[in-house]
């Protein structure tokens, strides 16, 4: 048994939401999805990414595929505008099958498991990730550096051959749960935070949900917000 909440929320900064999230219970499929670029194209992006996973992951490709699949659309749909605007978006996903879990993404858009603890299973694809990767920043610093936003992976952006898509799977258990949200929650409200809300088994998911998005509006609200949260019983 799944049970799921969901929300986004624009933020207070911004004139428009480009996050776009889908949750399929019945699927096992769960996305979060942060469009970026000009003249609302990271809306269309982000939307667009959402519709092909699913579309994809419904004819029975795996995640992995259909994240390729869906960048493949959205780099035709780009060529299709006569700009040079950038048409890009993250993703976050999650797929739940009979005992056992998968998780893909690109981007900064992230990934917690909630078991005995909040881990973080997604890991950004980001300058400031690859900095401390190599060394050459403390994990400390990394929140509060100015260049924390620019990410060096996106769909729509990175050419198909070179999509480092992020991977990982494991057994489903119960009492699990799984946190997708884009980085408009985690610019705002800090994993130990988080972890306070998640753990809350006193609260149902769309709860649970719902206390993040005021947390993040009430540490600044200065991106758009989306979450999904999905738990086993």
């Amino acid at each position: 048994m799944i049970e799921f909440g969901h929300g986004t929320h624009v933020g207070l900064r911004r004139a428009r939401n480009e996050d776009t999230y889908y949750a399929d219970a019945g699927l096992g499929l769960f996305l979060v999805a942060d469009g970026m670029g000009g003249h609302q194209h990271g809306e269309v992006a982000s939307a667009l990414v959402r519709d092909a996973v699913a579309d994809l992951v419904t004819r029975g490709h795996s995640l992995v595929e259909a994240i390729k699949g869906a960048d493949e659309r959205l780099m035709a749909q780009a060529r299709g505008y006569g700009d040079a605007l950038p048409m890009g978006t993250t993703i976050a996903a999650l797929r739940l099958g009979p005992g056992s879990y998968e998780v893909a993404w690109v981007g900064d858009s992230r990934i917690y498991l909630w078991k005995d603890g909040l881990k973080q299973i997604s890991h950004d694809h980001s300058l400031v990730q690859e900095l401390v990767a190599a060394g050459t920043l403390d994990p400390a610093q990394a929140a509060h550096h100015p260049h924390r936003n620019v990410i060096t992976q996106a769909l729509g952006i990175t050419a198909v051959d070179q999509l480092r898509i992020g991977l990982a799977r494991g057994r489903l258990e119960p009492g699990m749960a799984f946190l997708l949200c884009s980085d408009g929650l985690t610019e705002e409200v800090s994993d130990a935070a988080i972890a306070g809300i998640v753990e809350r088994r006193d609260l149902a998911t769309q709860e649970c949900v719902d206390h993040l998005l005021l947390a993040a509006l009430e540490g600044g609200g200065s991106d758009n917000i989306s979450v999904i949260l999905a738990r086993t019983r």
